[in-house]
């Protein structure tokens, strides 16, 4: 199945059965997958390959059966047919006189796709708190429901931006006891609706979120980002244990995010403030 022929969302196309997917007018290229082993994988193969300028900044690959996902640390996501939506976008980032985005900038791209999400997921459910555990979890009243993976292309002059959401598991289907879904909590809509919905809402908000980014210069500050991740990071102020990519673990008190998008903690053994551009966060208030 992973090599089947794409469906390209354009008129007279109607993936889920719907009329016209709203996220058909948002991104600059937009495919559907029946299935895949993982959109971020197919993604990057076809960005980087012989036909690559077919896919544009940002372009989206999207399926609701992913066989082979990937998290974080190298973790495998696989999830039951439909239950989730798996959205992989690429990003080609710009500054307006048409320079490449510096490198030092891609931490916020992540964290922009973060945000994009915690709204998206926060209309889906408006009964519920959704924040954003940094740096790539979105919670529903502290449960996983997204989780976001970013992989530089080999040029690494393009990034692509991958989110698992979690859209309708039984409770005996969960992959972690501390995992949700929108169906679980109680989101209005259903099936292709609810994907559908899921998709425009963070297709619109990554979009704009990105563009202001861009269209500023790349300032966090003034295109208003670490304002709006500031107030929907539940990460800040926490006690928290940071495994670091080397293994180490970090304990302290996560206390500010930097210009560059990361992670200020200050260590319970020594006070020190240690700056994280990655790790897998806990909150120990959940241990």
């Amino acid at each position: 199945m992973q090599n089947a022929e794409p469906k390209v969302w354009r008129r007279g196309a109607y993936p889920w059965g719907m009329q016209l997917p709203r996220s058909a007018a948002i991104a600059s290229r937009l495919e559907f997958l029946d299935e895949v082993g993982s959109t971020n994988t197919e993604l990057v193969s076809r960005a980087s390959g012989l036909l690559g300028a077919e896919w544009p900044d940002f372009s989206a690959l999207v399926t609701t059966s992913q066989t082979n996902g990937r998290g974080r640390l190298g973790r495998v996501w696989v999830a039951p047919p439909g239950s989730s939506l798996a959205i992989s976008v690429l990003l080609r980032p710009r500054l307006p006189a048409g320079e490449r985005l510096g490198l030092e900038h891609y931490g916020w791209l992540p964290l922009i796709a973060g945000i994009a999400m915690t709204k998206t997921v926060a209309g889906l459910v408006p009964e519920h708190s959704v924040t954003l555990k940094w740096p790539n979890d979105v919670q529903i009243d502290g449960r996983k429901v997204c989780g976001i993976l970013a992989e530089l292309l080999p040029s690494r002059e393009s990034v692509v931006m991958g989110a698992g959401l979690n859209l309708a598991f039984a409770v005996e289907d969960l992959p972690t006891p501390t995992s949700t879904s929108l169906g679980l909590n109680g989101a209005a809509l259903e099936g292709d609706e609810l994907a559908d919905a899921a998709l425009a809402g963070y297709l619109s908000e990554f979009r704009s979120l990105y563009g202001e980014f861009l269209r500023l210069g790349a300032d966090p500050g003034a295109s208003g980002i670490s304002g709006q991740l500031s107030e929907l990071c539940s990460t800040l102020g926490q006690e928290v244990r940071v495994e670091l990519p080397g293994g180490d673990d970090l304990i302290g008190t996560a206390i500010d995010i930097d210009r560059s998008g990361r992670l200020s903690v200050r260590r319970s053994a020594d006070g020190r403030v240690v700056s994280v551009a990655a790790g897998d966060v806990t909150h120990l208030r959940y241990e």
